[in-house]
């Protein structure tokens, strides 16, 4: 696809990665459409980038998104790429003995990542897709993953999360390949972000950077230039696309 024709949906595209793809890719493409459940960060893009459609929605609903979806839809005619950014890292360990009598993993925490990280990209991908294809629009989904689909201690809910996450690219790319609708996923490493820090300490972070052979952590520029080469490239589908700088966890 030629990425100046595509009118493209990130979700969580109020802050970190997905604002950068939303502002990245806003002078490039069609049009942009970001949802997100902060409002006030998703006023403060529009503020940066009036061009830049927002709408406000929890994707964990899955009665709004219906709403949602139909809305876009009706708005601007068609979606030719999906980008399922939204999701939160979570880091705790299965069994923590530092937390006294009762050692569990967060049953709360378990259920907040797994609807955010994974039900919320259900949500939103099969209301999407059953439009794509009643109206005959090509396309791209696009997942983002991550390194710790492979299994990541001290992170049982967001490993979990994304693992399922590989899954469903590849059955979604079976399923849809045959009406012109490609699905990735696209799995960085550790990137420097916000997110990453807020979620991991500087001695994680350190241990993570002596890890990867390129001794650093990923820079959102490089995870842009993914999204961009997956988008064009009409032939790239069912891939787990890993940018990991060769971290092996």
């Amino acid at each position: 696809m030629k990425l100046e024709t595509v009118n493209i949906l990130i979700t969580g595209g109020a802050s970190g990665l997905g604002k950068a793809m939303a502002i990245h890719l806003v002078d490039k493409a069609s049009r942009i459409i970001v949802v997100d459940k902060n409002a006030e960060l998703l006023e403060q893009l529009f503020s940066e980038c009036p061009s830049i459609k927002c709408f406000t929605a929890d994707l964990t609903d899955y009665q709004e998104v219906v709403v949602l979806v139909d809305h876009i839809f009706k708005e601007y005619g068609k979606l030719h790429v999906l980008i399922n950014n939204a999701g939160i890292i979570h880091s705790e360990p299965l069994v923590n003995i530092l937390k006294g009598d009762d050692a569990r993993h967060s049953l709360e925490s378990w259920h907040k990542t797994i609807d955010i990280n994974l039900n919320a990209v259900f949500y939103v991908t099969v209301n999407v897709a059953e439009k794509m294809v009643k109206s005959r629009s090509k396309g791209v989904i696009i997942n983002i993953s991550s390194i710790s689909s492979y299994g990541n201690s001290g992170q049982s809910a967001y490993s979990a999360s994304k693992a399922a996450l590989n899954a469903l690219t590849l059955t979604w790319s079976k399923e849809l390949g045959m009406f012109g609708i490609r699905c990735v996923a696209i799995a960085p490493g550790f990137i420097d972000t916000p997110s990453t820090r807020a979620a991991l300490n500087e001695t994680k972070i350190k241990e993570y950077k002596n890890a990867t052979p390129l001794g650093r952590m990923g820079k959102t520029e490089e995870i842009l230039q993914a999204v961009i080469f997956v988008i064009e490239n009409d032939f790239y589908n069912g891939t787990i696309l890993n940018l990991d700088g060769g971290l092996k966890l």
